[in-house]
């Protein structure tokens, strides 16, 4: 898993019907800070109705197959969940406004 900032969004009138319906996200990978680091940017099938400047977390390869919505599609990465907060060491580092 991976955590990434929703960066953008992306229109696709065009795809397999095993994705049809399904909102296309751009990400952005973070740190464990939610700072954006360098590192190249994906596009994420959304199965939570995550947004634009949401932290989300994302998961890559076979495991982005697992869900109900993508069971069987041809998906490399998927957003799973909208962080709401994230502690480290005790500190709170990120949290939803």
């Amino acid at each position: 898993m991976q955590i990434a900032r929703v960066v953008g969004t992306t229109i696709s009138t065009v795809k397999d019907p095993r994705v049809r319906g399904r909102k296309l996200l751009l990400c952005q990978p973070t740190d464990v800070t939610g700072k954006e680091v360098l590192g190249r940017s994906f596009a994420a099938v959304d199965v939570v109705d995550a947004g634009t400047g949401d932290l989300v977390l994302v998961c890559h390869g076979s495991a982005a197959r697992q869900t109900p919505q993508t069971k069987d599609a041809p998906v490399d990465s998927v957003v799973m969940a909208v962080l709401d907060s994230m502690e480290l060491d005790g500190a709170t580092v990120f949290r939803k406004e």
